[in-house]
């Protein structure tokens, strides 16, 4: 796998940068099942995939 076919991913201080929201807010709307749910990379590492968020995104625009 080459490094343009490799997953990115975002974490919670990238997201509530790129809604305008606090870093707890991700986390609510994943837990209320509104949101992508994150992936555990490790112990005290949790992110969520770019693309999962950017197909959230594209079907909301979608219900809009």
């Amino acid at each position: 796998m080459n490094r343009e076919q490799k997953e990115k991913y975002l974490s919670d201080r990238e997201l509530a940068s790129r809604y305008e929201v606090s870093r707890v807010t991700p986390w609510r709307w994943a837990k209320k099942g509104a949101f992508p749910s994150p992936v555990k990379l490790g112990p005290n590492c949790t992110r969520w995939k770019l693309s999962d968020v950017e197909a959230w995104e594209a079907s909301r625009g979608a219900a809009a």
